[in-house]
């Protein structure tokens, strides 16, 4: 295209100057000259001028439309990478359409038709220049796949954008279109292409062979020598292509070219079964659902079948067979054929020798295995612990010898035999795995108790089941017949089972009840302010308590006749007394000796709580007994009511009677001596509880240290002990005799009075914790005892005073006598 461009721009040149010399004066007067004198010549003469004149036109019209091109042309030309030209192609394509729009002689199909031509024709050279095969192949796989897939993106390119292009012209009001032949503009392009992605393929190929030579492969294979052969044969492969004698992107060598991958695919294919074959021999890869040794003889069988097809095909070309080449793959194909039959009669001889020894072996296995002693009593969980002995073996040898079938290979009778029993065996399974599910949570939902309760029946099935252990095995005919026994002596023990959890569970419920049960209800002051006395406060505890008592004992009562039912299940009487329920009876008595002690501890637990707190429950006063102030009633009252309360919590207990042993009835009373009768209760027991006598310690220290705490409050108030500890006559006396001046008197009646205002002042109550202490009643002994001295003073100073006055008036009488 670039010699189009040069080719207008000379004739565009030459024909300039022409044009300018008919335009010198001397030519012009010529002409005239030879136009006046109607020379001969002068028609033939304008006639040149004229298609001088038109010839110059066009050639100027072109030259300056094709001269837009020359930039991008150069670039398809010389760029220095197929980039270059990938990038200039939608460039040019748009100038292009500009000159068709604009151009005069260039929006002409025989102008611009063969000018696309040229450019398709160098867009090929410059991307057959790219990739030259002699240094292709000498190049990394990855700088030549890219160096590849750019020449064909390239090739692609250049036909995308022409197809654009077209419908820019048509979406551009022109009127003349982009109707050229395409056969002859991507002809060659195409199969180029076709050629790229061949190139690309093989380099693909070898990439992948060569991936699979890795550094650690090699390290670690056990045969590093065969790997070396292997990557010498993908070069084997490859070779061909650096040494061809033909130009594969020339359309003439197209049947070469076919000849050249078809050899390579041959190639690729032996060689790439090969690979695989070597490399997954000890483990290779299974169909899914197929068996191990099966498997590998069918996937060996797969890529033998692989290559035989490709080799087929191969010899129905004789040119290519009869080749060095050929005859290469044709051995090599051979080779690993006679490889991969000699790995399938290994499999095959190793797997029939050994399904042979181990079927009878796998047979005489029992249907059960137990997992402890089983000369054992069964009186625990462990001891009855059984599994199904199905060894997965026998499906396995079920599968590979229905594939070995298919494949065509001999099996042994046996093996036969033992796969016609295949929905058999899946169905005993099935239903022996079932059982023993429903075995084992049956055996989980009885405790220690239930199992020793049903020893009898837990024997029997154990019995039934040790035939599975001991006598059957997989080749019996017995086996339906077991797992029917086996399932409905379960089912009757499943029956009872749940019968017996039933009762528990209303046993339970009544246990529930008396252990959540509150025999501490403590009375609530009714206005917030009046709280009951001590006395009251532990009298309506004992009296709550003897009610709730009453509901409790109905209720552990109501006990004995539910085991009864138990007993009317299990051992069909109903005496409470069956020595088969010894065990069980002695269980609930357990769990009520456990209730009762939860049922105490929890109780004192709440008591101790409530004297922790700081909410005051009953009321105590605080007195004056002379000489003493203490509390009413007083602190070793309070603690001794304290205990009895505790007491009279634990001998609850007392109201439960304990049962006779082996039975669940009540033993009757005792009689110890004549007049002495003792009932046996869980008192005995539950009041010796290290949590009880724990609890009742905490209770009485703490009480303990609520009183202190009030003592040490009370001795405040010792202060004012002078007012009821000094003898008030001697006092009096002493003074009477002293006379005193009023000052003096003035002072001790301050004294007592100040003493008076102060007690007023003190606060009447005082909360700790629990109790609440009332101090009015100290408060108006100590202000009556100061009102007291104040009277005695004035009764004494007055006595005086008169006394003085009375003298006075004597002394004043005989003054006025003597006058």
């Amino acid at each position: 295209p670039l010699a189009e461009i040069y080719l207008w721009c000379e004739k565009n040149a030459t024909l300039s100057a022409l044009t300018e010399q008919i335009k010198l004066p001397e030519v012009q007067k010529v002409l005239e000259i030879l136009q006046e004198a109607e020379s001969e010549f002068t028609g033939d003469l304008q006639i040149v001028l004229s298609d001088l004149k038109k010839h110059h036109m066009e050639a100027q019209d072109n030259a300056k439309f094709l001269s837009t091109l020359e930039c991008h042309l150069k670039n398809l030309s010389t760029g220095t990478g197929v980039d270059v030209i990938s990038n200039t192609i939608p460039s040019l394509l748009n100038a292009l359409r500009l000159v068709w729009i604009m151009s005069r002689c260039y929006n002409k199909d025989e102008h611009m038709g063969p000018f696309l031509e040229r450019i398709s024709w160098e867009i090929s050279q410059r991307v057959r220049r790219v990739v030259d095969l002699q240094t292709l192949f000498k190049q990394d796989i990855a700088a030549a796949k890219s160096k590849i897939t750019e020449a064909r993106s390239t090739l692609e390119q250049w036909k995308k954008c022409y197809f654009t292009t077209c419908i820019q012209v048509e979406e551009s009001g022109s009127k003349r279109y982009w109707k050229f032949d395409v056969k002859r503009l991507f002809e060659k392009t195409d199969y180029m292409v076709s050629i790229c992605q061949d190139l690309h393929g093989i380099f693909q190929v070898a990439e992948e062979l060569y991936n699979i030579f890795i550094p650690e492969l090699t390290t670690v294979t056990e045969n590093p020598k065969g790997i070396d052969e292997l990557r010498r044969e993908v070069n084997i492969i490859i070779s061909p292509m650096e040494d061809l004698t033909f130009d594969p992107f020339s359309m003439e060598s197209a049947r070469d070219w076919a000849f050249v991958m078809e050899e390579f695919r041959e190639d690729v294919t032996v060689e790439i079964v090969k690979q695989i074959f070597v490399q997954n021999l000890k483990d290779p890869p299974l169909y899914k659902n197929h068996p191990p040794v099966a498997g590998a003889i069918s996937w060996s069988q797969s890529l033998s079948h692989r290559i035989k097809h490709t080799i087929t095909r191969f010899q129905e070309e004789e040119e290519l067979l009869a080749s060095d080449r050929g005859q290469e793959v044709k051995q090599m194909y051979l080779q690993v054929v006679k490889k991969m039959e000699e790995y399938e009669d290994q499999k095959y001889h190793q797997w029939r020798e050994r399904t042979e020894q181990m079927i009878p072996l796998l047979l005489k296995d029992t249907l059960l295995s137990a997992g402890s002693a089983t000369e054992e009593p069964v009186t625990t969980k462990k001891s009855v612990c059984f599994t199904l002995n199905f060894s997965p073996e026998i499906l396995e040898i079920i599968h590979e010898t229905k594939y070995m079938e298919q494949l065509g290979l001999a099996v042994p009778e046996m093996a036969r035999y033992m796969a016609l029993q295949e929905d058999k065996y899946l169905r005993y399974t099935s239903k022996l795995k079932a059982m023993l599910d429903r075995y084992h949570k049956l055996m989980e939902m009885m405790n220690e108790a239930e199992i020793k309760l049903l020893d009898h029946y837990v024997q029997e099935l154990w019995r039934i089941l040790k035939s599975g252990h001991k006598r059957l095995t997989w080749k019996s005919v017995g086996i339906g017949e077991f797992i029917v026994q086996c399932t409905q002596t379960i089912g009757k023990l499943e029956l009872l089972v749940h019968q017996i959890h039933n009762i528990s569970e209303d046993i339970n419920s009544k246990l529930q009840s008396i252990e959540s049960a509150n025999l501490l209800k403590f009375p609530r002051s009714k206005n917030g302010d009046k709280h009951p006395g001590a006395k009251e406060f532990f009298d309506s505890l004992k009296c709550e308590q003897a009610k709730d008592v009453e509901q409790l004992v109905r209720k552990y009562s109501a006990i004995p006749q539910l085991l009864i039912e138990v007993e009317r299940r299990v051992a069909n009487t109903n005496s409470g007394k069956s020595p088969k329920l010894a065990s069980y009876y002695a269980y609930w008595e357990n769990r009520i000796y456990q209730v009762l002690t939860q049922l105490i501890v929890k109780n004192l637990q709440a008591f101790n709580a409530t004297v922790l707190a700081n909410v005051p429950l009953l009321q105590i006063e605080a007195v004056l007994s002379v000489p003493e102030i203490t509390l009413q009633p007083n602190a070793s009252e309070i603690e001794k009511m304290t205990l009895q309360s505790i007491q009279d919590c634990v001998e609850v207990t007392k109201h439960f009677v304990r049962w006779m042993h082996g039975t669940c009835i009540e033993c009757p009373p005792q009689h110890v001596k004549a007049d002495e009768v003792v009932t046996l209760s869980f008192y005995s027991d539950v009041s010796q509880s290290p949590l009880i006598i724990e609890q009742a310690g905490l209770i009485t220290q703490n009480v303990h240290k609520v009183l202190a705490s009030l003592s040490k409050c009370l001795s405040q108030w010792e202060r004012y002990d002078l007012l009821w500890k000094s003898d008030q006559g001697t006092v009096l006396n002493r003074l009477a005799a002293e006379k005193p001046a009023c000052v003096v008197f003035d002072e001790h009646l301050q004294f007592y009075m100040k003493m008076a205002q102060e007690v007023a002042q003190e606060p009447l109550i005082k909360d700790e914790q629990f109790i609440r202490l009332h101090l009015a009643p100290l408060a108006f002994a100590v202000q009556e005892n100061a009102k007291s001295w104040v009277m005695s003073l004035g009764k004494l100073l007055n006595d005086l005073v008169r006394e003085e006055l009375f003298r006075l008036q004597a002394e004043i009488q005989v003054g006025v006598f003597s006058l």
